[in-house]
């Protein structure tokens, strides 16, 4: 077989090469120009989109607005703009890495544990705190963790209104769109979604004008694409695990979808199913101070004279008592209220229809307040019951009205069934056949009437109920719905159907106030027996019922027993303890001052710090003298914790006391001395200007600290002024240290973790173990073995990794280094296996791993 030959016109060769070269030449000139012009119209194509998107946007940020403005409990008398007192969260523990920058922690941070499930040390102490936007600002998820009535929907609501209206405060969040959303209000279908955006698209759509329907979905889709969208979901917190699920699956959809998106949500402390596997970082609501408190009685006062008082009901009604002593009394005896209480007690009374000085009352009068008129309270607590016995926090309108049937009021017991002696209109006398069809209309009338009429509707229409898109409702809070519960729940015997429920916000409530209504024995019984190392979670449930139980219980004195002991068990987490000392703290009772002061003469150092913490958290007046002799104690943690009590206790001899020791003691306990006066705006800030004028070095310097943590212009000027014109240097550099610490960036606002792989320290540390990290792949091996390094910090460092793998591995290991002489490790561990347990995962009694 021949082949053809190929013959080349080298002259067209060279001049094709040579066009060819010229032109890809010419190509790659050309690149950054394409590249330029692609950036150009894309950037063009996302303006016009803005810009289409103009109005539908300033209508939305209305719409959210008018929703927000609603979200309290106290929006039918109030706007939340008037009302609200700023949402501040806890400053979690600095995150670990080793070399990085440093960052010293100030008095709080070492010497106040941090506890995210019973947070009320923190406001009496003034721990550091965020706000919504800085926590944000790290461009991590976020989900606000406090019991039931602590505020979380408000913090929402607040967050929502300060997007909506282009806050300058919130930085970059400024420009965000908000999307402020209850769970209820979402249509998510159960198994895959298409559209991850349609169930935010129906529920914008409720509140859209027609005019904006047809540009509603592009307006999301940009919103969502563009990284703009801040998503706020309220409600997870009030779900069942199984609910809860669905929920989180649907979020880890929309967030592979739209990576940009920036979602904060609601979650209890003990209850956070799925949202840590997705990254979320849980940050607690700081309790009110005693001091945000009466700011909120005062404006509450001062809005009741303005607005609700000048009505005509209320001219008409009972002479108006004079708020100061309404105020008087309600600022007795707010210490440990939620928001939600103290809202409910001063509501009862300005309103003049308080039950009673205690937070029962309260709730009872506000029930009471929002109870359609002539409806039994039986059927309220039939309706909580069932809500509870049923695991529907958002349940059925027509399951619903199937439980209240039988307290229907003759008139709306027709509703929906059909007119008796109906018969056949061929049949009988012609005359009746008029009186048949409009008895045929009046049944179609009835059947074909929503859910929600008759009892519920008035439900309903009185705001106690709160209804949702697909046939859907709730109550207007979890507590109320919870506290009708527990008072049916005590007359009928439910108890193991109650705990053999998953956990969830509603069977912890009911149980609550179960105990606060009836003999709650048996069922303190079963809960103490289920708890055990190395949380005693079932403990410090019942620790809750403590306040609002009876105080002749004869259940008490177990709770109280079994905490008291757990206080001074040695080699356990000192947050452990600490969350006992607060459950007395939290009671209320008048035994707590006598045990933190017999705790006063403990020879443990650590317990001397969480007796003196105690102490400084009941005001306890007779504890001055032994919290002074503390001064001269060989621990350093006790030392600022006496400080800390001292200046919380307020009186002229406490404050004396730290004063001298600002002015005699060594330099630590000057510093601790300092720092613990800036809790006190009134002396103790005079004594820390008094003290930048004194001759003492070692008192100048002490006093740098203190003005430190002042959030006030003038401490920052007084810094700005001992910076430059101190004699001493070290005085000097001492408040240069402090004013770049104020001005950098925190390390307490939470911000995503880096894979493995992408972490410097972790790298360096398989590289010396000779193991590789894969990309994606957990690297347990390697962690594990940091969590066994001899370095702190490596230790410290693998702990927020270890939370995302909880295996038996790990937990075994966990456990290892958790009885280890290790007093900060010990406390991270305890943080982890929080978190694993706030995820539902079953931790197993140390003893399984021959640990006590």
């Amino acid at each position: 077989m021949r082949f053809p030959s190929l013959a080349l016109d080298a002259l067209s060769f060279v001049v094709g090469f040579l066009a060819a070269t010229l032109f890809w030449w010419l190509m790659g000139r050309m690149r950054p120009l394409w590249r330029e012009m692609r950036e150009t119209l894309k950037a063009n194509r996302e303006e016009a989109r803005a810009k289409r998107s103009t109005g539908v946007e300033e209508n939305h940020r209305r719409a959210t607005l008018r929703r927000a403005q609603g979200m309290h409990l106290a929006a039918p008398i109030f706007a939340l703009d008037e009302i609200a007192e700023p949402p501040l969260l806890i400053a979690p523990p600095v995150r670990v890495e080793p070399g990085g920058p440093l960052f010293t922690e100030d008095i709080v941070a070492t010497t106040v544990p941090y506890l995210p499930a019973w947070p009320e040390l923190a406001p009496v102490y003034q721990a550091a705190t965020l706000t919504l936007a800085q926590a944000l600002s790290g461009k991590a998820n976020l989900v606000i963790t406090g019991n039931p009535g602590a505020g979380k929907t408000v913090a929402l609501a607040c967050l929502a209104t300060e997007i909506a209206n282009r806050d300058p405060h919130l930085g970059e969040l400024s420009n965000g769109i908000p999307f402020l959303y209850h769970v209820a209000d979402l249509r998510i279908p159960d198994g895959e979604i298409k559209d991850v955006l349609n169930p935010i698209l129906a529920a914008a759509s409720e509140d859209a004008s027609m005019f904006d329907s047809s540009r509603l979905p592009s307006f999301i889709e940009y919103a969502f694409t563009s990284g703009r969208a801040v998503f706020m979901l309220d409600g997870y917190d009030e779900l069942t695990p199984d609910e809860q699920t669905g929920i989180t699956a649907y979020l880890k959809s929309l967030l592979s979808a739209y990576p940009k998106v920036q979602i904060v949500t609601t979650g209890s402390p003990e209850f956070i199913n799925g949202l840590l596997e997705l990254g979320f970082e849980p940050l607690s609501l700081m309790p009110w101070s005693f001091k945000q408190a009466n700011t909120f009685i005062e404006k509450w006062g001062q809005l009741w004279a303005q607005t609700v008082a000048v009505e005509a009901w209320a001219q008409s009604g009972p002479e108006q008592i004079d708020p100061l002593l309404i105020n008087a009394w309600l600022e007795h005896g707010c210490k440990t209220l939620t928001p939600l209480e103290l809202t409910l007690k001063i509501w009862a009374g300005y309103a003049g229809d308080s039950l009673g000085p205690g937070v029962l009352d309260a709730i009872a009068a506000h029930i009471r307040r929002l109870a359609p008129s002539g409806t039994p309270l039986a059927a309220l607590e039939t309706l909580g019951m069932q809500v509870v016995l049923s695991t529907q926090a958002i349940f059925d309108p027509r399951s619903a009205r199937e439980w209240v049937k039988k307290f229907e009021l003759p008139e709306d017991s027709q509703i929906g069934s059909a007119p008796e002696g109906e018969v056949d209109e061929s049949a009988g006398d012609q005359s009746n056949i008029q009186d048949r069809k409009k008895q045929r209309k009046k049944k179609q009338k009835l059947t074909s009437l929503p859910a929600t009429s008759g009892l519920l509707g008035k439900m309903t229409a009185s705001g106690l109920l709160i209804p949702h898109p697909n046939n859907r409702m709730r109550f207007l809070h979890p507590v109320l719905g919870g506290y009708l519960a527990g008072r049916a729940l005590a007359d009928f015997n439910a108890i193991d159907t109650i705990l053999n429920q998953p956990d969830w916000m509603g069977k912890y409530l009911s149980m609550r106030y179960m105990a606060a209504h009836g003999n709650a024995s048996s069922l303190v019984e079963a809960m103490l027996a289920q708890s055990e190392m190395p949380l005693h979670q079932p403990l410090f449930h019942t620790a809750r019922w403590l306040r609002d139980a009876p105080r002749g219980a004869a259940w008490r004195g177990k709770i109280f027993s079994r905490l008291a002991n757990l206080i001074q068990m040695e080699g356990i987490p000192s947050a452990l303890r600490a969350q006992a000392i607060v459950a007395f703290y939290w009671s209320g009772d008048p035994a707590a001052s006598q045990l933190f002061r017999q705790l006063l003469q403990t020879k443990s150092f650590e317990l001397l710090q969480l007796a003196a913490l105690g102490c400084g958290a009941i005001r306890d007046v007779k504890s001055i003298e032994q919290l002074t002799g503390i001064f001269f104690a060989p621990s350093l943690s006790s030392q600022r914790a006496a400080c800390l009590a001292l200046v919380a206790i307020d009186t002229t001899s406490a404050m004396e006391a730290v004063g001298r020791s600002l002015l005699e003691g060594d330099e630590d306990l000057r510093r601790a001395a300092a720092e613990s006066l800036a809790n006190n705006p009134d002396e103790g800030y005079a004594m820390l200007k008094e003290g930048i004028s004194l001759t003492d070095i070692m008192v100048r310097r002490a006093v740098v600290y203190g003005l430190a943590r002042v959030d006030e212009p003038w401490a920052v000027e007084a810094l700005q002024k001992l910076q430059v014109d101190d004699e001493q240097w070290v005085v000097r550099n001492s408040a240069s240290e402090v004013l770049e610490s104020k001005s950098a960036f925190d390390p307490r606002i939470p911000r995503p973790l880096p894979p493995p792989s992408e972490a410097p320290w972790l790298i360096e540390l398989a590289g010396r173990l000779g193991m590789g990290i894969s990309p994606g792949a957990p690297a347990t091996d390697v962690l594990l073995s940091a969590l066994s390094s001899d370095n702190e910090e490596e230790r410290l460092a693998a702990l927020p990794y270890l939370s995302r793998t909880p295996t038996e591995g790990v937990i075994k290991s966990l456990y290892e280094a958790l009885f280890q002489d290790d007093p900060e490790l010990r406390n991270a561990i305890f943080l982890v296996l929080c978190n694993f347990a706030s995820r539902g995962i079953q931790l197993p009694n140390p003893q399984k791993y021959g640990l006590a």
